[in-house]
């Protein structure tokens, strides 16, 4: 099978490209978003084939996979073909709704509910990540199923050598409260705290937290992002509203103890053997300062957690589920 799919989402097209499809994915001159090509920073096995867009109508293709309402428009632009009528698609959704404002053809929604765009289509299914999503979005006549995430395991290498808590997120300033970057301050204050991701440099000065307490890593490949979460003691997630980190599973992997807030779907992926979810903030906080300050319960708890992660979110049986589900579709 030939299936399209626009790098989008690094860590989740990491998984996705491991299929035994070949994965065609575009690729623009500038990089930009509508054709990102094949990532650097991730490894990506040779049967994901970077396809320049103007050559993709060249390109056999048996399904579309789309992650953006834009890639309708591209598909049928570059390949010539409209998706869900000239050639078999799927709709993967990797976000939880927002409120949506009122226009002139519908008053203001709320996030219970939130229609989707493919609302009022029956050709396209739509495949939510977590069952969080699928709860949360009015799909209307749309099809829908949840295939969870499955994540390349990186295996268990947890140290937890240093007394510290780590936190992925991206863009944590321009993303704000639904990241819950404004909770690190109180975070930072308990237990010394370093926060990997993109665009995070500018976060202790503009959170107004001294730079000791919160240390920054700006955009490391993942390889050597996952050794360095492996030597904290406590992963912290703070996600107020997202559907859910592929980075927390990826800790959970590699072996740390979790202390989240218990909100979104990590109520789901984090077990109460495998640490500490709360929506009190300041629990969470002393939570993850006991933990760095007992190396050998963070151990015992990092164990718990990888072993749950590696059943739920393993690769064979996210493979699986995406197997089914294009074989469905091209049917």
């Amino acid at each position: 099978m030939r299936v399209l799919l626009w790098h989008v989402h690094g860590s989740w097209a990491t998984s996705f490209v491991h299929g035994p499809h070949t994965t065609l994915v575009p690729a623009v001159p500038d990089r930009g978003p509508d054709g990102r090509g094949r990532p650097d920073t991730f490894a990506w096995p040779d049967r994901a084939v970077e396809v320049p867009h103007d050559r993709l109508r060249g390109e056999d293709v048996d399904a579309v996979v789309l992650q953006r309402p834009r890639e309708f428009e591209l598909t049928e632009e570059w390949l010539g073909r409209k998706p869900g009528i000239d050639v078999p698609a799927v709709y993967v959704e990797h976000d939880t709704p927002r409120r949506t404002p009122a226009d002139a053809s519908r008053p203001a929604e709320v996030v219970p509910d939130s229609r989707h765009f493919l609302h009022d289509r029956s050709d396209i299914p739509v495949v939510h990540v977590t069952n969080f999503n699928d709860l949360f979005w009015n799909c209307g006549h749309a099809p829908t199923t949840v295939i969870e995430h499955g994540v390349v395991d990186p295996g268990y290498r947890y140290t937890g050598e240093l007394p510290r808590a780590a936190a992925v997120i991206n863009d944590p300033l321009r993303r704000g409260r639904v990241t819950g970057a404004d909770l690190l301050p109180e975070l930072a204050a308990a237990v010394p705290l370093d926060l990997f991701g993109m665009n995070v440099s500018d976060a202790p000065a503009r959170l107004g937290v001294r730079p000791g307490s919160l240390r920054t890593f700006e955009d490391l490949p993942q390889a050597r992002m996952h050794a360095e979460l492996a030597r904290r003691r406590v992963y912290v997630h703070p996600y107020r509203w997202t559907s859910l980190g592929l980075a927390l599973i990826e800790a959970m992997m590699l072996g740390l103890p979790v202390v989240a807030l218990a909100t979104t779907e990590a109520v789901e992926a984090v077990p109460p053997e495998a640490g500490v979810l709360s929506t009190r903030v300041g629990e969470l906080a002393g939570a993850a300062a006991a933990l760095a300050a007992d190396p050998g319960r963070a151990r015992r708890l990092g164990a718990e957690a990888r072993a749950f992660a590696v059943e739920r979110y393993g690769l064979p049986r996210f493979l699986r589920d995406w197997q089914r589900t294009l074989t469905e579709v091209t049917r």
